[in-house]
């Protein structure tokens, strides 16, 4: 009985051998046949998780029209990858944490001042401080890397024209400057509306302010998945002791106090203003110091991506108040508290730059009284809001102040809104 099995047994083996090869090749030939039929994007086959951003990120990267880099924007995009520092003094954040990113240019003598008054802002070790820098500048990054109150990121614009000293969107040798004809000249460029032609100091500014957005919101590993408000200042901007608390007590009340409030501000779209005073909240246009809004409010701001990049003003803000503001089609109010919890100040403008002739002169001095009353949070919840409307400032059919007619500017604003896989969005 035993010799007669084993052939029997080997036969039957042979036999499933056979069919399984057949069964699987027939198998992988329908697949095979199918995915050339209707190709998959990457992104459907993908999981979604952090290694599917970023896998999407470098795969959208390849079929953008960015400028080519240089080395040095090579080594700063590197950088951009790198983790935050001070993890070690601050290991966890806040559940509840209100990211702030602080935007500079290359002013040192304010930048001391604000990260000073950072330090002494109460809950300034709960959150994340992102630094985004225009352009690499040597005493900038060493202020920023001595800073040790709270986990800090630096991220620095890779395209930033500071960085391309003989190439777009750096000036190239064949630009047209000014006025100049380009027809009768040679050169290349397109004029505003006004006839002047792009000045790269100046439109470095906007094209800083849209590349930061878009990164913060959509292609940093610590923020693309943050559901929250973001408070965005500048290096001019004073911040006071209590900012970080009022803010926290602002974004909770928002949705209660003013469902049409898109954002909370720390200061009065009167950057002059210290506030009214008294026991209100202040519901008005949207300022341009300390502000704060969360991930809806950005996907609305990017869904105009066509919008803010074609509108002729250097202005980010400008861009936002005439063409972005008003098309979504009722006030784009903001909520603050009746005191000031930040200022604007200093008289050195973002395109004063140093080391020139006329180069503007400040030492940074600030006299900025903070009482008692800037070192506690000073918003109660059952306050009323005051709403101001028609207020004076720039609205929707004003044209412009210029410096952006050139069509590489205009383009390569509208490939910093595709460089990153979009996420979902959140709550209003």
């Amino acid at each position: 009985m035993a010799s007669c099995k084993k052939p029997r047994t080997k036969e039957v083996g042979c036999r499933r051998f056979v069919f399984v090869s057949v069964f699987t090749f027939m198998v992988v030939s329908v697949v095979v046949f199918c995915l050339r039929a209707n190709p998959v994007s990457n992104n459907a086959m993908e999981p979604a998780d952090d290694t599917n951003r970023t896998r999407s990120y470098f795969h959208l990267k390849r079929d953008l029209n960015l400028p080519k880099k240089n080395e040095l924007s090579i080594q700063l995009e590197m950088h951009n990858r790198l983790p935050p520092r001070n993890r070690d003094l601050y290991p966890t954040l806040a559940k509840d944490h209100i990211t702030i990113v602080l935007y500079v240019h290359n002013r040192p003598q304010y930048l001391r001042v604000v990260v000073k008054s950072l330090s002494q802002v109460k809950g300034i070790g709960e959150t994340l401080l992102i630094v985004s820098h225009d352009g690499y500048f040597d005493e900038m990054n060493k202020i920023v890397e001595g800073i040790k109150f709270c986990q800090v990121k630096q991220i620095f614009s890779p395209y930033s024209p500071h960085i391309f000293p003989s190439s777009f969107p750096g000036a190239s040798p064949n630009d047209c400057k000014n006025k100049d004809d380009a027809a009768k000249k040679h050169c290349e460029g397109n004029p505003d509306q006004y006839g002047n032609h792009r000045s790269p100091k100046v439109v470095s500014l906007k094209h800083h302010w849209w590349w930061m957005m878009n990164t913060v919101w959509d292609g940093l590993k610590e923020t693309r998945g943050h559901t929250g408000h973001i408070l965005f200042i500048e290096e001019d901007h004073f911040i006071f002791p209590n900012a970080y608390r009022n803010l926290q007590i602002l974004t909770s009340l928002k949705s209660k106090k003013c469902p049409d409030c898109y954002a909370a501000n720390l200061a009065p779209s009167d950057v002059k203003s210290r506030g009214e005073g008294g026991e209100s909240l202040i519901a008005e246009r949207m300022g341009n110091v300390g502000y704060s809004f969360n991930r809806t409010v950005w996907r609305k701001i990017h869904k105009k991506a066509k919008e803010f990049c074609y509108f002729d003003d250097y202005n980010w803000d400008i861009a936002m108040w005439t063409t972005v503001y008003p098309s979504f089609g009722a006030p784009v109010y903001s909520l603050r508290g009746p005191r000031t919890s930040a200022v604007h100040f200093g008289k050195c403008g973002l395109h004063q730059g140093q080391g020139e002739q006329t180069a503007c002169v400040d030492n940074g001095v600030v006299n900025i009284e903070v009482n008692d009353e800037d070192k506690v949070a000073n918003i109660k919840s059952e306050w009323n809001v005051h709403v101001h409307k028609h207020q004076q400032g720039y609205k929707a059919g004003f044209k412009g102040w210029g410096g952006w007619g050139d069509e590489r500017d205009r383009h390569l604003c509208l490939e910093f809104a595709r460089m990153y896989k979009l996420t979902e969005t959140a709550s209003f």
